[in-house]
């Protein structure tokens, strides 16, 4: 009985942190952060790549080496979603938006999906009035 109450308790302590944890920052902050990352997502799902860019800061929204952000994010998202497990991980991520836990600090912010949205992040920045996604 003691070893398995020993197991139980260890079990416990290892789920609590991600059980217990809970979102930082004020409603609409969390609400908007949510938004953003779901929008993110279903514009990817969707092949859209306006709609990624219009989600990223302004910087990552530069042209680069004569192509603007939607022709880099067409490219991406033609080579990505080739990718049956790619397109597994953003529908993993898109349904988790809804309960995933958001910490916003000041003017940044971000979502604990189970894959990171850009750049092994899924960081945000309130920038242009609304939360844009940086890299």
């Amino acid at each position: 009985m003691l070893p398995l109450l020993a197991s139980l308790a260890a079990i416990g302590a290892s789920v609590a942190p991600a059980a217990g944890a809970h979102s930082t920052g004020t409603p609409s902050q969390i609400s908007w952060v949510r938004s953003a990352a779901g929008r993110f997502l279903g514009a990817e799902l969707q092949r859209n790549a306006a709609g990624v860019c219009s989600i990223l800061n302004a910087p990552m929204r530069k042209s680069y080496r004569n192509r603007s952000c939607e022709q880099r994010w067409s490219a991406r998202l033609a080579t990505l979603l080739r990718s049956r497990t790619a397109r597994s991980e953003l529908h993993a991520d898109n349904r988790a938006v809804s309960s995933a836990t958001v910490e916003v600090h000041g003017s940044q912010a971000t979502i604990a999906l189970p894959h990171p949205l850009l750049n092994g992040s899924s960081r945000f920045l309130w920038s242009e009035n609304c939360w844009m996604l940086e890299g």
